[in-house]
């Protein structure tokens, strides 16, 4: 079924402003999946906050015109499904992990701004913790100087109430 001029406007402007959101995109041939695999897919990625979508490769290529990842424009060959996120390993992620477990699902490439990625640089980029995995690192890599100097700190009176304790019960014993 063709689009309208309208529909095609409204889809290269809906794709132009997650494009201009995403820190990257992935792309995937979805040939031979069925309906039911799909819709696991898309609710995956639904929870992961992935915007993914079966969208003509012209409306795409046109969405991305003039944006940092204009160099997709060349991969953009074949029945592809597209993978966008603000978090940049999150679309990966998505479709690797799927991918897995749908042979029929092969991931064909991505792109970080200004950057084309192969096949094996989106499996790199989806075998990194996600923004939250990394957030979470770093807020206890500094937590951890600063609990244990309070632990420490907190040892002292302890450490003195145990032995006025251990003075008063052996008064009482005596």
């Amino acid at each position: 079924m063709a689009l309208k001029l309208e529909s095609k406007q409204a889809i290269v402007a809906e794709v132009s402003a997650q494009v201009a959101e995403a820190g990257a995109i992935v792309f995937a041939e979805y040939r031979g999946l069925t309906v039911a695999e799909m819709t696991e897919l898309r609710r995956k990625a639904r929870e992961a906050g992935v915007y993914l979508h079966v969208i003509k490769n012209t409306l795409v290529h046109r969405a991305v015109d003039g944006t940092p990842f204009a160099c997709i424009q060349s991969q953009l060959v074949g029945p592809l499904i597209f993978a966008i996120a603000a978090d940049p390993v999150a679309p990966a992620k998505v479709l690797v992990d799927f991918a897995k477990s749908a042979e029929k699902l092969v991931v064909k490439g991505g792109a970080m701004p200004g950057s084309l990625l192969d096949v094996e640089g989106v499996k790199a980029l989806a075998s990194m913790p996600n923004r939250d995995e990394l957030l979470a690192t770093l807020v206890g890599t500094l937590q951890a100087p600063i609990a244990k100097f309070v632990r420490t700190l907190n040892e002292v009176p302890g450490k003195f109430v145990r032995t006025l304790a251990a003075v008063r019960d052996a008064k009482e014993a005596a």
